[in-house]
């Protein structure tokens, strides 16, 4: 265990905002897989609306640094693309 008031203090604070980034973490994927899911379908209209609102999340979660920004341009390059893709 942590020895000063600061360590002490300092490991709260760290288990707190682990769960407030898991819950982020978890509202990324969702969006995500909600636009997979719809791509499977075929449904191209209703896949550019998922992807929209899903390109916002992606962002918002970027720009908290749960994820890079890299791997935000990543994760909707390829949604993007399967999107593109569909006949």
């Amino acid at each position: 265990m942590a020895n000063s008031a600061q360590t002490r203090k300092r490991a709260r604070q760290n288990v707190k905002q682990g769960v407030h980034n898991h819950s982020l973490r978890s509202k990324l994927r969702t969006a995500i897989k909600h636009v997979i899911k719809v791509v499977k379908v075929g449904d191209k209209n209703a896949a550019q609306a998922a992807f929209k609102i899903s390109c916002s999340t992606v962002d918002s979660i970027a720009d908290k640094k749960i994820i890079h920004k890299n791997k935000a341009a990543r994760h909707k390059s390829r949604l993007s693309a399967a999107i593109k893709a569909m006949a």
